[in-house]
């Protein structure tokens, strides 16, 4: 059981921003006296790799962020997923969709071009309605569905201990995909409420998620957690941190000759719990740390810290 939780997908190495989230999530709950959790996000197997998972929890030791009981694996917990996926479809808030993402894409767009449309990337409903002829015939074409939820444009809210009041029209979303694979809507809900989650803090380029979770946690009867959608990492140039600015991972922070400890005092001084240089442990930071103060806006990595790709300069 825990409290707070971080929870990396193994398709990359973690970079700066993901490990100042997680240093984050570990702070919300240590401070509070919680237990905090990880979690692998592995559910998509194409792009999972054990490598990546290893460099996760690796790169979360040698800053110093433990956690309580073991890791747990999304990938080993599809049974239950199934079972929450049944229990929609038993209640009849579901419905299958035939619909690509290409297709989703362009009518998305289209609708949001019209007046009064959807938002962008809101799914138009096209499948909602199929009679079972319709259906039959995409099933002879060779089209798998995946099973959207009919949220029937649920205005859902809540408050974000960072940003406040969020409301969303929610859309009629994927819980599984047409490969089978339960969808992340689904599963995140199911597992944190299996964990004992009491609040989540992620980055905020995942808020507009939240309103469709908050959904399917009461359909399920789950306890909802409280929510803390904390500040990206930019990299020099403003635009979302990534591999082509250059050193963005602790492995390339060590191969350029710091520490684990220098990266965790240069996030410690971006989110004003250390003087510039500073040194300091995670356990020095629990007791600094206020979350009423953290950052609304998204930290810039200094030039410092990055410098070309590596991949690129051999």
């Amino acid at each position: 059981m825990a409290d707070g939780r971080f929870a990396p997908s193994p398709s990359g190495p973690l970079h700066l921003g993901n490990l100042r989230t997680g240093l984050l999530a570990w702070l919300f709950a240590r401070a509070a006296g919680s237990r905090f959790g990880v979690r692998i996000e592995d559910l998509d197997a194409g792009s999972s790799r054990p490598e990546h998972e290893a460099s996760a929890l690796a790169d979360l030791a040698a800053l110093g962020l433990d956690h309580d009981g073991p890791v747990v694996r999304q990938s080993e917990r599809r049974t239950v997923h199934d079972a929450a996926v049944d229990q929609l479809v038993a209640a009849g808030l579901t419905y299958p969709c035939f619909c690509t993402r290409r297709e989703v894409l362009a009518e998305s767009e289209a609708a949001a071009r019209a007046p009064h449309g959807r938002a962008p990337g809101a799914y138009p409903g096209t499948c909602r309605d199929l009679d079972a002829a319709a259906r039959r015939a995409h099933l002879a074409d060779g089209r798998r569905p995946s099973l959207r939820v009919r949220a029937d444009g649920e205005v859902v809210a809540f408050v974000d201990r960072i940003l406040g009041p969020v409301q969303r029209v929610v859309d009629d979303f994927v819980v599984r995909r047409a490969d089978g694979t339960p969808a992340y809507n689904l599963a995140v809900v199911v597992d944190d409420a299996a964990l004992g989650v009491q609040e989540v803090v992620r980055g905020d380029d995942l808020v507009d998620t939240t309103p469709r979770q908050v959904l399917v946690a009461g359909w399920l009867d789950l306890p909802v957690p409280a929510y803390a959608h904390v500040p990206l990492v930019l990299g020099p140039d403003g635009e979302r941190l990534a591999k082509r600015h250059g050193a963005v991972t602790l492995a390339d922070q060590v191969a350029a000759g710091r520490t684990p400890g220098d990266v965790l005092a240069v996030l410690a001084a971006s989110l004003g719990l250390a003087e510039p240089g500073e040194p300091v442990t995670a356990r020095a930071l629990v007791g600094r740390f206020d979350p009423d103060v953290v950052p609304r806006h998204p930290w810039v990595l200094p030039d410092e810290l990055s410098g070309p790709d590596p991949e690129r300069s051999v």
